[in-house]
Parts: structure tokens; C-alpha cells; sequence
């Protein structure tokens, strides 16, 4: 995804600015990016940045009128007017709809410039009156900052792929990272797969003097906003209503077109209830696969009627087969492992979304912040396939897990689950296009710190907002038969119809049980009966797809002798699970599904 990189110190300067090229080289995933560097061998900085073309922060490096304050920032800020009306009245001069009025922020507020700031970014300030630079990254994590320090040098970057590009030393596995991508998907406790790898944590600002860290500190906390006193329900509904309407403008002003990704849930018809969109100004458009039109599309349709816009349903059509190895590579190189394979539909489906619009509106982070959704969930690992020392690290996963969703649950899912989780996701989306969600913003997400307990375990709100807004909205059901305006049994019976449903295409899909796997290996699989329960809900379907049409990839990549003698794993056994997937016999989507993208890690990033 679009972001910085750079080193600080005050070795060579000829070997730095050899590195920082190819640091950079790792950053350029598509060619509709730009990039540039900075240079200044006094404070010891060698710095690089890359962003979508006309985006906000594509503007770098900005300086005020003096030249003696720099700022290189990589991201967005959705900021009060009224911040850059008094920006103008005290002299400065600036294009408003960019970065480039940020620098004038810091130099009216200094210290306060950080708390200010309202988005997802990352960045460098330079203030060569100090002599002094400062690092720093969003409150909530979602500019990540992959950073390495050894005794010559502090190297820092958006993506891991580029420290490993300079520093091949750190080409190694962390073993317990791995144990906790193989059971929730994700590294947690701002570690990396990778050894000697760290992430700055949320709200940091690290000062940087003579080419050393001088300081390591944050401009914010979550006890700030843990600690204000709880709302009635009303109250806190009125405020609650108040504050969506006034900050969805925010998320409507770009230079670039706009689009909505659509869904049949509550989130993008929230901002469709709440914002006077007029008809034909937002194109939408839903991701749909290859059987069925899901309840996703059904729904959106309807929505986007009622609001008189355009949309357009982009699918997961059969040319994604023959392009899946290289989906496949691009989801492991872009995210540094993060995210699996799987994301490789997803990346297929954004690519078509980037050629209707280059900024992406979505919903995304609504369930988590309004009511309370958690995603991360241990699993065990698959007994047999792993060496025995791994498989413990697996096992041991739940246990880091459950220590750190202690405490206040709204913390941990917007400055945790956010950044350690939903991040991989938005790296992949990010790299193709820039994605917006009004829920993440400071001051929705401060509110909710002051709801009552019943609410964040609730949709009442939200469907109340949506009625509000547009009652017209508030009568369609969501894809799981939630809301509407129907009869108490008509209702009832279509929640059940749309859970079973739900269920059936996950059982068929991902989570398909190992007694029911043999049962339709044996006895349904002439009839694909799976065809009548997939895409229901999901737009990818890769337990029949392993079996199928990437069988053969499946196949050539994991039944190889790099792949089995992988140290972590049971070569045998995998093999059995590969085989024993690709014939029919049995399931093991999840355990192929890491397993190559592990893999492919290995291949693209560690052994080179």
C-alpha cells in the first residue's frame, strides 16, 4: 500500500541512499503510483514516500514558507473547515483539499499537532529550527510503521518487504507470530512474523535528533476516551445521530471520484440514510461471484434504487482461475504475509472497483465500533500436521489472545483488532485504491466510548438511525434476516431461512465438517449440491475451487520438497492433506489455504 520509508543514521551516505532505492523498490506494487525521496545528510534522514496519483497526501514533501519545517505524510485527514479558514487568516497559503496545509498546522500548534489530526496515516516531520525529526503514525494503527533498529542505523518502513530488502539478516520467521497466524489469522502485541521486526503502536511519536531515536512516546491513549462518564440511551441516540450526520461530509470531499461499496448490511445504508446524496452523485457497486446473485447483491440493488444511484455488481468470474497464481503471490507480497491467499478474490474484485472510482467509500469498521463485533477467535491446530514444538506454539496462541482482550472491549477493538487484524485487509484494498469509512472517525468513535453498555451489544441503534434517515431504507431486511417491517412470523421465518442459509454456505465452503466432506464425497458429488447452497452469502468459495479449478496449483506448489521440508511441519502428513483435499475426500480449506500462503512467504520474501 502507499506509505514511507527511510533510514536514520550516520553510516555511509552513498551505501543510504542505495538502500533507500531499494527500499522504495519494494513500495511501487502498480504503476498509476508515484514516489519521491528526501534527502538531508546533516540530520542524518534518508526518507521516501509513495502514493495513488491526485491523492490526498500526493503533494510530498510539503514545506511551510520559511523552508525550514518539512512534512512528508502518506494517508488522509478529515479535519473541521473551520481548521483551514483560520490557517488562511493567519497568512498561510495552501490547496486545501491536500496535505499541504499540515505543515502550517504544526507550526501554529507544535505539540498539539498530532491530537488534531482525524484519519489513517503515517509520517515524517522535519523541523530543521530544532534540528530534530518526528515520526509518528495514526491513533488507530492503520498506516502501519515496520521498523528495525540496529547498531548503525534506525530503518523504518510501511511495509516489512523493505527492511528485509536491506537488512537480509532479518529474513527469519518468528515462531510464535507464525503459531498466531496459523491460529487467528494475524500477529498480535505489535510483534511481526518476522524476528527483530516491531511495529510502532497506535498514537506514536518518536523524536529522532542526530540520527538517533531520542524519544519514544504518544500523543494518544485510549484512556482518554475510556474514562468519560456513560450516557443515558436518548441522550446518547440524539448525540449519537448528530454526529454521523455532521461527519459523513467529510468522507464525501475528494479531488477523485468517489464510489460506495454496497452491501446488504447496516453500515453502508447508514451513510446512505444519513448523507443527501443526490440522484446519479455516488456510483455503488457490490462484490458478487460466480452461482448465485448473493444476498449482498440483492439487497444493494434495492438500496441503491431506493437512492437513486447507479450500481453495478463486480464478480469473481472464471478468468480469476487463470489468474490466481498471480493474485495468489501479489496478496503474500503486498501484505508481508499478513493476509492469506483467500484475499486474492478480493483483489481481483478491487482491481475492477479502482476503473468506476479511485476512492472507495465503505462500511467498514461499523459492526466492531457500534456493536461491539469481534473477529479474532483461537483455533487449535490440526493435530499431526505440524512438528511438535510448533504445534504447541499454535496451542498457545488462545492464551496470548485471551490476555490481550482484557479490559475495555470498545479499546480493544478499535486500537487491537483494528490494527492488528483489519489492517492486513486494508493493506491489500489500499494498495489499489484509497479506502474510506466514516466509523473510525475520532469523533464517532469517542462518542461510543460514552454509550451505554446495552448498546454496544445491540443493532437497535442502528436500524433506528436508518429509519430515521430514510424510513424507506429502515423497511428492507438485512442479508441475515435482521430488521424491516414485516410481520412478527414472516420475519422470524425469513431470519431462520437466511441463517440456514448462511450456515449451509459456510458448512459447503470453509467449514465444511470432515463426516459431511466424505458423505458428499462419496454420495453427492455427481450432483454438485453444493452449487445450491454457495454464494448465498460469500463471493469466493475456495473448498470446491482447492478441488477443482486450482487443484493442479494447489498441488505443484505444496507437494514439493521445499514445501514439505518446511521445519515447522509434518511433511508426510501434509501431504496426506493436500492429496486428500484435491480428491474429494476430505476438507482442509483453512490448512491449505496458510499453508500456501506461509509458503509463498517463503519464496517471495525469505528464501531469496
Amino acid at each position: 500500500m502507499p506509505g514511507i520509508a527511510g533510514i536514520i543514521g550516520k553510516s555511509s551516505v552513498e551505501e543510504n541512499a542505495i538502500a533507500l532505492r531499494r527500499m522504495m523498490k519494494c513500495l511501487m506494487h502498480e504503476q498509476f503510483y508515484t514516489t519521491g525521496t528526501y534527502i538531508n545528510e546533516r540530520v542524518g534522514l534518508w526518507v521516501g514516500w509513495v502514493d495513488h496519483v491526485g491523492s490526498f497526501s500526493d503533494c510530498m514533501p510539503v514545506w511551510n514558507e520559511a523552508n525550514n519545517v518539512c512534512l512528508i505524510y502518506s494517508g488522509e485527514n478529515f479535519t473541521e473547515k473551520n481548521i483551514t479558514e483560520r490557517l488562511r487568516s493567519q497568512g498561510h497559503k495552501f490547496d486545501p483539499r491536500d496535505a499541504s496545509y499540515l505543515v502550517h498546522l504544526y507550526e501554529e500548534n507544535d505539540g498539539d499537532f498530532l491530537s488534531q489530526l482525524n484519519g489513517w496515516f503515517c509520517g515524517l516531520l522535519i523541523d530543521l529550527r530544532k534540528g530534530e525529526a518526528i515520526l509518528f503514525n495514526d491513533r488507530y494503527g492503520l498506516h502501519r510503521i515496520y521498523y528495525h533498529e540496529s547498531k548503525d542505523a534506525f530503518y523504518f518502513s510501511s511495509e516489512a518487504k523493505s527492511l528485509l530488502k536491506v537488512c537480509p539478516e532479518l529474513r527469519e520467521l518468528d515462531m510464535k507470530s507464525l503459531g498466531e497466524v496459523f491460529s487467528f489469522g494475524c500477529v498480535l502485541e505489535n510483534r511481526t512474523l518476522f524476528s527483530n521486526i516491531f511495529l510502532l503502536s497506535s498514537g506514536s511519536v518518536w523524536t529522532i535528533q542526530n540520527g538517533c531515536v531520542l524519544r519514544k512516546t504518544h500523543y494518544f491513549k485510549p484512556d482518554v476516551w475510556e474514562n468519560q462518564p456513560s450516557l443515558d440511551k436518548e441522550v446518547f441516540y440524539k448525540k449519537l445521530r448528530e454526529t454521523f450526520v455532521n461527519i459523513l461530509p467529510r468522507y464525501f470531499d475528494t479531488k477523485n471520484k468517489i464510489a460506495l461499496s454496497l452491501t446488504g448490511g447496516l453500515d453502508t445504508r447508514m451513510i446512505l440514510a444519513c448523507m443527501d446524496v443526490t440522484p446519479g452523485e455516488l456510483p455503488c457497486y457490490t462484490f458478487g461471484g460466480m452461482y448465485h446473485d448473493c444476498y449482498d447483491v440483492k439487497i444493494s440493488r434495492k438500496v441503491a434504487n431506493i437512492c437513486r444511484q447507479t450500481h453495478q455488481v463486480l464478480e469473481v468470474e472464471e478468468k480469476f482461475f487463470f489468474e490466481f497464481p498471480n493474485l495468489a503471490e501479489k496478496v503474500v507480497y503486498i501484505t508481508d504475509g499478513n493476509l492469506d491467499i483467500g484475499a486474492s478474490a478480493d483483489l481481483f474484485v478491487n482491481r475492477m472497483a479502482r476503473e468506476i472510482a479511485p476512492v472507495r467509500l465503505t462500511g467498514n469498521y461499523g459492526s466492531e465500533i457500534l456493536r461491539g463485533s469481534r473477529h479474532l477467535k483461537a483455533l487449535p491446530a490440526c493435530p499431526g500436521l505440524f512438528e511438535k514444538s510448533f504445534e504447541k506454539q499454535i496451542n498457545a496462541a488462545a492464551d496470548t489472545l485471551s490476555k490481550n482482550c482484557q479490559g475495555n472491549k470498545l479499546s480493544f477493538a478499535a486500537f487491537k483488532q483494528t490494527s492488528w487484524f483489519h489492517y492486513n485487509r486494508l493493506a491489500l484494498e489500499q494498495s489499489q485504491l484509497t479506502l474510506r469509512s466514516p466509523y473510525l472517525d475520532n469523533d464517532l468513535v469517542g462518542l461510543m466510548f460514552q454509550a451505554p453498555e446495552e448498546v454496544l451489544n445491540s443493532s437497535e441503534l442502528s436500524f433506528r438511525l436508518i429509519s430515521d434517515g430514510n424510513p424507506e431504507l429502515g423497511r428492507i431486511m438485512t442479508d441475515r434476516g435482521l430488521g424491516g417491517n414485516n410481520r412478527y412470523l414472516f420475519s422470524k421465518f425469513s431470519h431462520l431461512y437466511r441463517e440456514f442459509l448462511f450456515k449451509a454456505d459456510y458448512a459447503f465452503n470453509y467449514g465444511m465438517p470432515q463426516w459431511l466432506a466424505r458423505l458428499d464425497h462419496y454420495l453427492l458429488a455427481p450432483f454438485h449440491v453444493e452449487r445450491i447452497f454457495l454464494g448465498r452469502h460469500k463471493f469466493y468459495h475456495f473448498r470446491p475451487w482447492f478441488r477443482d479449478e486450482l487443484s493442479a496449483y494447489v498441488k505443484e506448489i505444496l507437494i514439493d520438497q521445499r514445501s514439505l521440508k518446511r521445519p515447522f511441519l509434518n511433511g508426510k502428513f501434509a501431504e496426506k492433506v493436500v492429496l486428500d483435499h484435491t480428491s474429494g475426500k476430505l476438507n482442509y480449506t483453512t490448512e491449505i489455504t496458510k499453508l500456501l500462503t506461509i509458503e509463498l512467504l517463503h519464496r517471495l520474501l525469505i528464501d531469496q
